[in-house]
């Protein structure tokens, strides 16, 4: 029946793992502290160190990057202890020492979920390198990745649908298969996005390949997008085979890119082949494409050789697009296994593979990109600094017995929002009495029976590493509290009244962080959801916009030289992540959700489909050389049908902040197509396959500018659905 239980609750046996380790290791140091050396703070200090390391942070990856981790994290903690030591001389140097530490770890999140996830041991902790052990050859937990092994599983199920839909084009497969296939692929991406979300940080390392890897969730949604509208139509007559023969390649990118994701230790030539012959069926689709316009202009009115053209270019512009991602996953898979190689002295002297930056550069990226005032992340980390540092302080000057637990029972409880930290105030103080109760009475039965409260250490180790996660977090407070008992007894027998000092402590720290919930951004994620969307979209389309006017500026090879657009894409990424982080908040807050999860979860992704059109737009124009001609008018054309989605994102995003009411789609613009074309008809009836490339790529800009419209229909009801929850 244990088993069964355990099944549900810990299905992958990981508290119970790390429990274990804890229930081993930490009573060994405990002993070896206060019997072998005779000093009961080191005894102490060892305890909660090791239970600290080993509870309190899982890192993942292979063994090696984990006992990596696990020994940055000692050496952390020690400068930290030191420091530590020198502030606690003085009380107001304490708390200001003491809130200055707790927002740089806090805030370091930001960087890396590796850090994220050891910012708890890093503030409470004081570890033992013996630790190592236990985490190397203790019952090792197994390599787990959700994020790698979803995106591998997302990379062949798509594959596996553009093989379908070229069969299925070709008259060689049912549409009953080809659209199982379509589910399966839509259900491997959103499990993907799933694990990409459940976590509360974002989950990417400094590493390289962890950076590369965590790049494809955004690649493979959109990649997934870009299918389903370009297969959602019946059999063609005739299989375009240029299209067909562009589809197998890209599939095989994308099997490839899975394979390199799995087994980054292979050769990557096979990748590299695949992204090559991928770029080939591209070059022969587009060719093919411009030796049919000037039949398309040939003979007829205006509207009819504008639909003429459009239609001929439509296939092309949709291959365009998914060669485009696919390149982009293959190359980004590429990376990640490039890095994943790398030897020990080039990981140890940072060296790159070609295409990436180093990862302190990176890292300063990420934080500036947090260092905003509507950052969550960053009033996070102002709250838990200055609850912690007025913790310490309020412990020192009140002279309170066992004044660590106060910060302990401070930083415990404090959530996100006022309302989540006070019920976390409140199972923690029931927890805590429970297992006063529970603690007392065990050592009320037991007595000064020292061998007896040995034995009996273990098992509460044991229990108090499991009960969070399998149980929750009142059971942990209460099996914390019994294994505090049994400790501090063995150290100087004191009964159950020990118990009573811990509820005081909990009970104070628990006021202290209520308090400054309060004072602090009280409504948390919530509230701050609607800002971080308005910024998102209002900076993609901004940088949208900045990459059509670089493509407009190559249009005219009389004016100065176009820039990329680089200010602009870092702004929107910086957006991106911020927006991330807060509907991991969001996510991550108890209670249920005034706006449904699926309108929210709806604008969160509609802002990767306008960031990536600008990346496809800029990929569209870099490096491409145009030959002399007027262009004045299609360039007129695009910089008025930008600046109409830049206005409208504009006034979108001012609605999710001020409640006010969203703006409905733009309506289609029936012309705009043979106006464009009109302007474009001399390149693209030009014998020159230089310009005629040019007027094609003149129209497929319009088309990604259309498709962002078209994605404003899609985030319309959404909008209305969650004005009122996520505004303000």
């Amino acid at each position: 029946m244990l088993r069964e239980w355990l099944a549900t609750h810990d299905p992958a046996h990981a508290a119970l793992r790390r429990a274990v380790r804890a229930a081993i290791i930490m009573p060994g140091l405990f002993a070896f502290g206060d019997k072998a050396l005779g000093e009961p703070v080191i005894a102490t200090f060892a305890a909660f160190g090791s239970f600290a390391m080993l509870l309190l942070v899982d890192f993942p990856g292979p063994l090696r990057d984990r006992l990596r981790d696990q020994a940055a994290l000692v050496l952390a903690c020690g400068v930290l202890i030191c420091l530590g030591t020198l502030a606690s001389r003085s009380t107001a140097a304490a708390a200001i020492v003491m809130a200055l530490v707790a927002f740089a770890v806090l805030f370091s999140g930001s960087v890396s979920s590796v850090l994220a996830g050891a910012s708890t041991a890093l503030l409470l902790a004081f570890i033992l390198p013996v630790s190592l052990f236990a985490i190397a050859l203790l019952w090792p937990a197994p390599v787990r990745n959700p994020v790698r092994g979803g995106a591998v599983e997302a990379c062949r199920a798509l594959a596996a649908r553009l093989r379908a839909e070229v069969a299925f084009a070709n008259g060689e497969v049912a549409a009953e298969e080809r659209n199982l296939l379509a589910v399966r692929a839509q259900e491997a991406v959103g499990q993907l996005q799933r694990a990409f979300f459940a976590t509360p940080y974002r989950p990417s390392g400094l590493s390289t390949d962890a950076r590369a890897v965590v790049r494809l969730v955004d690649e493979l949604r959109w990649l997934h997008d870009v299918i389903l509208l370009a297969g959602s139509e019946p059999r063609p007559a005739h299989a375009n085979q240029e299209v067909c023969a562009l589809k197998v390649a890209a599939a095989e990118v994308l099997e490839r890119a899975a394979g390199a994701i799995e087994h980054p230790g292979d050769s990557d030539e096979p990748l590299a082949d695949a992204i090559t012959k991928l770029h080939d069926a591209l070059e022969q689709l587009e060719r093919a494409t411009l030796g049919r316009l000037p039949a398309a202009l040939a003979d007829g009115s205006s509207a009819q050789r504008a639909a003429k053209i459009v239609s001929a270019l439509d296939p092309s512009f949709r291959s365009q697009e998914l060669a485009f991602i696919a390149a982009q996953i293959g190359a980004n898979a590429r990376f990640a296994a490039a890095a994943a190689r790398r030897g020990f002295r080039e990981r140890l002297l940072g060296r790159q593979p070609e295409g990436l930056r180093g990862p302190l550069s990176s890292a300063g990226e990420r934080a500036a990109s947090f260092a905003s005032g509507d950052s969550l992340f960053l009033r996070n980390s102002l709250r838990g600094a200055v609850a912690l540092g007025v913790a310490v302080l309020v412990a020192d000057i009140g002279s309170v017995e066992h004044a660590f637990w106060v910060a302990l029972g401070a930083i415990s409880v404090l959530r996100t929002n006022a309302l989540s930290t006070g019920q976390s105030i409140l199972r923690a103080l029931a927890g805590t009495a429970i297992g006063f109760v529970i603690g007392g009475a065990l050592v009320y039965a037991i007595g000064t029976n020292g061998d007896v409260l040995w034995a009996v250490l273990p098992i509460v180790v044991l229990m108090a590493g499991m009960a969070p996660a399998v149980i929750g977090f009142a059971a942990g407070q209460a099996s914390f509290t019994v294994a505090l008992l049994i400790l501090f007894n063995l150290i100087a027998p004191a009964g159950w009244k020990i118990g009573l000092v811990r509820i005081e402590d909990v009970a104070i720290g628990g006021a202290v962080s209520l308090a400054v919930g309060l004072l602090f951004w009280p409504r948390g994620a919530g509230a701050a959801l609607g800002r971080a969307l308005a910024s998102a979209y209002r900076s993609s389309a901004v940088y949208l916009a900045a990459t059509v006017n670089y493509g407009l500026g190559c249009c005219d090879p009389t004016g100065p030289p176009s820039v990329p657009p680089r200010r602009e894409a870092l702004e929107a990424a910086a957006a991106s992540r911020r927006l991330d982080d807060t509907f991991r908040g969001y996510l991550n807050e108890r209670g249920s959700k005034s706006a449904p999860l699926a309108a929210i979860t709806a604008l969160v992704t509609g802002v990767t489909g306008v960031r990536l059109a600008g990346d496809a737009v800029l990929a569209l124009w870099d490096g491409s050389s145009v030959p002399a001609g007027d262009r004045s008018a299609a360039r007129g054309e695009l910089a008025e049908a930008s600046g109409r989605l830049t206005d409208w994102y504009s006034r979108f995003a001012l609605s999710l902040v001020r409640a006010e009411e969203v703006p409905a789609a733009l309506p289609v613009d029936e012309a705009a197509d043979g106006r464009l074309v009109a302007a474009m008809a001399r390149d693209l009836g030009e014998p020159d396959a230089h310009a005629a490339a040019t007027g094609v790529r003149v129209i497929w800009t319009g088309d990604h500018l259309d498709a962002a419209r078209r994605l404003q229909e899609l985030l319309v009801a959404p909008a209305r659905e969650a004005l009122g929850a996520i505004a303000g």
